[in-house]
């Protein structure tokens, strides 16, 4: 599980041009990856994805 959700906040921050890890929006990415990651998902790309598109609505 800690790798998907490694791999998952990779792919985001890489997505979201996010370098700085210190951001807040990385800080913000990580906790939604978790979250959906708890929820049963397990696809790093799908979980990844989910994050993003969470951002995207607030």
């Amino acid at each position: 599980m800690v790798s998907r959700i490694t791999a998952a906040y990779g792919q985001a921050l890489n997505t979201l041009c996010v370098k700085d890890r210190d951001d807040p929006l990385a800080e913000m990415i990580a906790k939604r990856i978790i979250k959906i990651a708890q929820s049963g998902v397990h696809e790093p790309a799908q979980i990844s994805a989910l994050a993003i598109k969470e951002l995207e609505v607030r």
